[in-house]
């Protein structure tokens, strides 16, 4: 049986500790907007303060700008949300050039999504971004659903992934954060595969594949077949797919899916994740991340936790528990 832990007394808000760190880099606390739902930070700027959250997560530049996929790009379904935006960037050169100085203006920590249909694309990337000082470290996007060519299904497989991180490493000093897919047999094969080519922590986890039909015209809401769910929605399952990976590694995992919340934020550091990501949120409260922040750092003060870090893993399954979660892995007992 269980025992929950001994409450402890109360401490200020003030006095929280919610550093952490993502291999070389230092946060000033937990909370990162998710790439794609933040567009490159500095259009957030009149909203929030981004100095004030632990980081941005840029849109996912690839070498060469990109329209994106044809619309309908977005449709809400119940709890969540579908998009197909297809990695609609400025590229390289009007990246590097206008959003970077940009967002050292504002103060930004900068984490860099970077896209690519091959490895030498992400070469290409990195070559020219890997020593930019405006940069805190690099998320590498080895996940989007939306995308043809170089997307999730490309790079679930796990060699390529280990090859492909290798190759990046020397390519940059900084962080490289493998973001991957749920959309795998077992999240942590791939995990595994990152950390052994090199990544410094992992994302877990991008979009589901989803779609929606109207069944009137009998066509998708979307104007692909498919696109990518995120939301409220599929917070449970991006959690076991956090505390699943982090369980396999011993590189940071940043987690994200759903969180909308303080709450939901600690519920991700509590499965094993370093930090979190809050994304879909931002398009119902384009300030959701300031908020998510003041309310983690409300539970943590209520509740006597000092430092943030002493969260991190803090959950334990019983063995009990972890037995039922193998057997519904492999297909078991109903």
């Amino acid at each position: 049986m269980s025992h929950a832990a001994p409450k402890r007394a109360a401490l200020a808000p003030e006095r929280i500790d919610l550093s952490v760190r993502v291999g070389s880099l230092t946060l000033r606390n937990p909370i990162l907007t998710a790439s794609g739902t933040f567009g490159y930070g500095d259009e957030y700027a009149h909203v929030i303060d981004l100095a004030t959250i632990g980081g941005v997560v840029t849109k996912t530049v690839t070498v060469k700008p990109r329209a994106g996929n044809a619309p309908q790009r977005v449709a809400e379904t119940a709890s969540g949300m579908l998009n197909s935006i297809g990695l609609e960037n400025v590229g390289l050169e009007r990246f590097r050039d206008e959003k970077l100085p940009r967002l050292k203006q504002l103060e930004a920590t900068v984490i860099a999504s970077i896209g690519g249909e091959t490895p030498e694309e992400l070469e290409t990337l990195l070559r020219a971004l890997g020593r930019e000082p405006g940069v805190g470290a690099f998320e590498v996007n080895f996940s989007c659903p939306n995308v043809a060519a170089g997307g999730a299904r490309y790079w679930a497989d796990a060699d390529r992934l280990e090859r492909t991180l290798a190759q990046l490493r020397p390519l940059t000093d900084k962080p490289l954060i493998a973001k991957l897919s749920p959309d795998v047999t077992d999240i942590r094969d791939t995990a595994r595969a990152c950390e052994r080519g090199g990544a410094d922590a992992l994302t877990a986890v991008n979009t589901f594949v989803a779609m929606s039909i109207d069944l009137d015209g009998l066509k998708s809401r979307l104007g692909k077949a498919t696109g990518g769910l995120s939301g409220p929605a599929i917070k449970p399952m991006a959690l076991a797919r956090c505390w699943e990976a982090a369980g396999a590694v011993k590189i940071p995992v940043l987690g994200s899916g759903g969180i909308a919340s303080g709450r939901d934020a600690l519920e991700f550091i509590a499965a094993g994740a370093t930090a979190v990501q809050v994304g879909t949120a931002t398009f119902v409260e384009p300030g959701a991340s300031t908020r998510v922040l003041a309310e983690m750092r409300a539970w943590l003060a209520a509740n006597g936790i000092a430092r943030v870090t002493d969260l991190i893993g803090a959950f334990r399954a019983e063995p009990a528990q972890e037995a039922t979660t193998a057997a519904a892995r492999n297909g078991g007992q109903r």
